[in-house]
């Protein structure tokens, strides 16, 4: 009987110390990344009605916090491996913890154009999109959600479309032989300009089918910079525009997509989505300084 409770008590003993050394190797690889986390303070973070954290970072020239539920995918920030890039690469890489000062290269998120809101998940917005994705889009009928994607500029380029509407007008002459040609009448306040002015060269009559015949749209400042770029399809049963403006404010530049039959509210977008970043600048602590625009 000794001997069997011996021999039971040897084996206890030995299974503890192994505990034991396992212990202290999850201890000496854990300790590290424990110290080295607690040497960064942690900033405080805006949260929402289900206790989910808000996105931080700094977004062109403003700090911001993001609303959870908000963004479509994640947040990039400068520096972070892009979509494609290597997986090894992306294995090792260790984002810098996250700050107010972090800039953040780009998000997207979905902007309804009826009403100046966002989707936000687990809000009404999220069954509003998911009743008009099932009720319109399949009827063919005008779909009022544009999606929105933020880019930070920190570079020294100018926040002007002058160079890119230029060489693009250049491409379409050389690649498509498609002049484009400015049109007399202003439309909706832009300037206007259409594909061989809006001529098919090969039917002799108005464009219906032709991805690269797209309308262009531009709107400059007083000192004659192009600020906006709008450029619209027609194709078949296409009609979508792809709008993007700078932000001298902000330092950024922002892309929408969206239905053509919208193209009239250009002006009242553009204002709609600095109202909605501007209600989420925070102060450099992480302090709103107004009403979020999407919290949940």
């Amino acid at each position: 009987m000794k001997s069997g409770f011996r021999k039971s008590l040897l084996i206890v003993m030995l299974l503890w110390q192994v505990l034991l050394l396992a212990g202290c190797d999850y201890y000496v690889s854990e300790q590290p990344e424990k110290q080295s986390a607690q040497q960064v303070l942690e900033p405080f973070r805006n949260q929402d009605s289900r206790g989910r954290y808000d996105t931080i970072g700094k977004l062109g020239t403003q700090s911001i916090s993001i609303p959870a539920g908000v963004i479509r995918g994640w947040a990039r920030y400068i520096g972070d491996p892009g979509d494609f890039a290597d997986p090894k690469i992306k294995a090792k890489y260790q984002h810098p913890p996250k700050t107010y000062d972090l800039p953040i290269e780009s998000f997207g998120f979905l902007y309804r154009i009826t009403d100046g809101d966002v989707y936000t998940s687990f809000r009404q917005t999220e069954e509003d999109y998911r009743r008009d994705n099932e009720t319109l889009i399949p009827y063919g009928k005008p779909f009022p959600w544009a999606d929105v994607i933020i880019y930070g500029e920190y570079d020294a380029a100018p926040l002007n479309f002058n160079a890119y509407v230029q060489e693009g007008f250049k491409i379409s002459k050389e690649v498509s032989n498609i002049d484009y040609i400015q049109q007399p009448q202003p439309l909706y306040g832009l300037t206007v300009y259409k594909a061989n002015n809006g001529i098919d060269p090969k039917t002799g009559e108005p464009w219906k089918s032709d991805v690269n015949a797209k309308d262009i749209l531009l709107k400059k400042d007083q000192a004659g910079n192009i600020k906006t770029y709008i450029d619209c399809q027609f194709t078949q049963h296409i009609n979508i525009c792809n709008h993007m403006f700078y932000s001298d404010k902000w330092h950024i530049r922002v892309l929408i997509g969206y239905n053509r039959v919208y193209l009239p509210q250009w002006q009242e977008m553009e204002s709609n989505i600095i109202k909605i970043l501007d209600s989420w600048r925070v102060s450099p602590e992480g302090r709103l300084l107004g009403k979020q625009i999407g919290k949940a």
